[in-house]
């Protein structure tokens, strides 16, 4: 989570959310949920990572390095699992 986590810290005071602790993150933003325990398809943060929502809202915004295909299906692994604090 930490690569994804650092990227997100860019642009987020817009939709008010933060990356810090896994209570920021289960906690959402302004307009839901950003994860959906047990279910990576349809969870926001992997939609914007993967680039399947506008391509303004990919994630990273900035164009540092961008997580690779490992972690991304690190992160939707552990998602699918339930996306518990461990």
């Amino acid at each position: 989570m930490r690569p994804l986590s650092q990227a997100w810290r860019e642009g987020t005071e817009k939709s008010g959310f933060m990356m810090v602790t896994y209570a920021d993150l289960m906690k959402g933003t302004q307009y839901g949920a950003v994860v959906k325990p047990g279910d990576s398809f349809t969870s926001a943060m992997v939609m914007l990572v993967e680039g399947r929502a506008h391509p303004s809202l990919r994630m990273p915004h900035d164009k540092g390095e961008k997580p690779t295909q490992k972690e991304i299906d690190r992160v939707k692994a552990w998602i699918d699992a339930g996306a518990k604090d461990n």
